[in-house]
């Protein structure tokens, strides 16, 4: 986009297009492009910038006012999240954390405004610097693919689709744009820290290998292209040698297992495929090797608990399962008056809520619900059992309305209070936070 001479045909965006703008000379060329290129009519005319505020530095708040400023003189639409982030070690590595807050703070965003395409200034030394960093954790293909030109983020039921329409194009050459335009943008004081991986590799390792081969970015991030195209192809083998294993609930292990024994590469690689499915960091060799010992040894009704990547996969009955906290809220949703489905009278449902006579709390035991008809009550311990809901499910949220027991979630609604006409709503749990 900054530079035409690699300019690619332009996608088709929505409606409606976000920048993430951290202030920075990428992001500023980035914006710039887009706000020039909307003038042009080659994108939608509702421009987002939005700007995450770490609070990690103290010129943060200065960088905030850049932005905003820098939208009212573009004249598009602004927005930004606070992120409340520690630099306390033992919460782990602050660069990853404040990555992951970082998406899930864009992606509400876009919820938020109706955006579905979202633009990241990353660039080509963004790339070959990801390939570095994956070369010395030992990463595989995936890793080694560094980031993709465009992929698919879910923040809810809404479908955000990343782009990084700069990737193709050398820092060198966004520094001519800027130059040439005479942009102004900030300088973020901890790029110069090379206690940080990345920052090492950008100051002390690229302009080594730039010295020893000129072309040294270019090479590295073509490399990552040739190796994303070779995951492609692995991801196609491992749908092929999944279709018995890979299920919506999760991995089947004794299938997997009998592939593990004829092909071990090949039952990784549906490991890493499933993984990756769920946006989770790629194991290594070590992990799996790690894991493959637990499943060997796990009896026919073992349960086994990894965590990977900030989340825990679960063995139960012979399937591996990604779980997470039963974090969210209780919705109610409106029954069609023309459906013969049941609800709550929607009446008494808004007059309990004006009436703060809705409560949700933890199960204690002992909690009894009927949820079918000319059923008794059964207890909650029976009830899972009946359902074969695994037992890091049976934490699971209640809803009471006026003292009474009226849901519970993965299980049902208190069949007595349910009607069959007239205005009706149904008690929803929804789960917190975003796939990706």
């Amino acid at each position: 986009m900054a530079s035409s001479r690699k300019s690619q045909p332009s996608p088709k965006f929505g409606q409606r297009i976000a920048v993430a703008l951290s202030g920075g000379l990428d992001s500023v060329v980035l914006l710039d492009t887009v706000c020039k290129s909307a003038l042009a009519n080659k994108y939608p005319s509702e421009i987002w910038a939005f700007h995450i505020h770490h609070g990690l530095q103290k010129a943060a708040d200065e960088w905030f006012v850049f932005c905003e400023k820098l939208a009212k003189k573009y004249e598009i639409h602004f927005d930004f999240r606070l992120l409340h982030l520690s630099d306390d070690v033992k919460q782990g590595n602050l660069e990853a954390r404040a990555r992951t807050a970082r998406y899930e703070a864009l992606a509400e965003l876009c919820a938020d405004h109706g955006v579905q395409d979202l633009l990241l200034a990353h660039h080509q030394n963004d790339q070959a610097e990801t390939v570095l960093l994956q070369l010395l954790r030992g990463s595989g293909v995936a890793g080694l693919s560094g980031m993709s030109e465009a992929r698919e983020l879910k923040q809810g039921d809404t479908a955000i689709t990343l782009w990084r329409p700069l990737i193709q194009q050398s820092k060198t050459e966004l520094e001519a744009y800027a130059k040439t335009n005479k942009l102004k943008w900030v300088e973020d004081p901890s790029n110069q820290n090379t206690q940080y991986r990345r920052n090492a590799i950008r100051k002390d390792i690229i302009p080594r290998l730039e010295k020893i081969q000129p072309d040294a970015i270019a090479s590295l991030a073509r490399s990552a292209k040739v190796l994303a195209q070779s995951q492609t192809l692995l991801d196609r083998l491992a749908k092929q040698d999944g279709k018995s294993i890979i299920g919506k609930a999760g991995l089947k292990v004794p299938p997997l297992i009998i592939l593990a024994e004829n092909d071990l590469p090949a039952a990784n690689n549906v490991v890493r495929y499933w993984l990756k499915t769920h946006e989770l960091a790629m194991p290594s060799q070590e992990r799996l090797a790690a894991w493959w010992k637990d499943l060997a040894s796990a009896k026919k009704d073992a349960q086994l608990e990894w965590l990977h990547d900030e989340r825990k996969i679960r063995l139960w009955r012979g399937l591996l399962q990604l779980t997470d906290e039963q974090v969210g809220e209780w919705v109610f949703k409106k029954v069609n008056a023309k459906s013969k489905e049941p609800g709550l009278p929607a009446q008494w449902v808004k007059e309990a809520q004006k009436n703060g006579q809705i409560e949700v709390r933890p199960r204690v035991g002992a909690e009894k619900i009927q949820i079918k008809p000319n059923s008794p009550r059964k207890s909650l311990k029976n009830l899972f059992q009946e359902g074969d809901i695994p037992p890091w499910q049976r934490r699971a949220p209640l809803l009471f309305i006026r003292q009474e027991l009226i849901a519970v979630a993965g299980v049902g609604v208190s069949y007595p209070q349910l009607v069959h006409s007239g205005p009706r709503v149904l008690p929803e749990w929804c789960q917190a936070g975003f796939e990706v």
